[in-house]
């Protein structure tokens, strides 16, 4: 289950890429290592641009975790598209860390299915589903959804002119599952009701911000394009 936690799993590393990044002077890393034991401080000192420039230029060489690789990268495309939660911002890193791995992309247990997984067979599992196992299910499927449409946004919509599902159908079914989802007791037990609301209602605009991430911060090839499919 995807979580809103990569903050919270910075490593040292990390801490010393902004360090090294942002302090001009011994006394400004003395300085920057103290703020960064702060939270509210430290979400700040993690908006300066000067991160997002550092980690351009020095890419193919970095010593940082995928989960600060993604927090920054995805809270700097949200912002410049208006959306300036920090939790969403949270989320939509450790989705894009998740599915960077080959296992992020294979669906929930629940669907029981070896090899290639469908989302008309995660759609069609929910029949069967328990409540928590619908959950689980209804979550990913808006997940990939935002993940493909954002992501492989080209990729997909190349495949639609093949008769695959366009870019619309999963704005429209990863908007309909985050809606569904929100209401549920886990989102709430979880703290993540309000992230999967915001979801469903601005699928959109954080589809098209990762879109610019894969345009413009990524560089993927075809051969890291999903296995999941309709």
């Amino acid at each position: 289950m995807i979580r809103a936690n990569c903050r919270e799993r910075f490593t040292a590393a990390d801490f010393d890429f902004v360090v090294r990044s942002l302090a001009r002077s011994q006394t400004d890393q003395v300085s920057l290592v103290d703020l960064l034991g702060d939270g509210e401080t430290r979400d700040s000192v993690l908006d300066h641009p000067r991160l997002i420039d550092a980690i351009l230029s020095n890419a193919g060489h970095l010593s940082i975790s995928s989960q600060f690789y993604f927090y920054v990268l995805a809270r700097h495309v949200l912002k410049e598209a208006g959306i300036h939660d920090r939790k969403l911002s949270d989320y939509v890193a450790s989705l894009l860390e998740t599915f960077s791995r080959t296992n992020g992309l294979e669906a929930t247990p629940v669907a029981e299915k070896r090899g290639r997984q469908y989302v008309s067979d995660l759609l069609l599992a929910l029949t069967r589903a328990t409540p928590e196992q619908a959950f689980l299910l209804r979550a990913h499927v808006g997940n990939y959804s935002l993940f493909i449409s954002g992501i492989f946004h080209e990729n997909t919509q190349r495949r639609s002119l093949r008769g695959a599902p366009d870019l619309k159908f999963y704005e429209q079914i990863g908007r309909t599952n985050y809606q569904m989802v929100a209401s549920h007791a886990t989102a709430r037990r979880c703290e993540l009701n309000d992230v999967y609301e915001e979801l469903a209602d601005r699928f959109r605009e954080v589809r098209l911000a990762l879109n610019q991430l894969s345009d413009q911060l990524l560089n993927l090839d075809d051969d890291m394009s999903p296995s999941l499919l309709l």
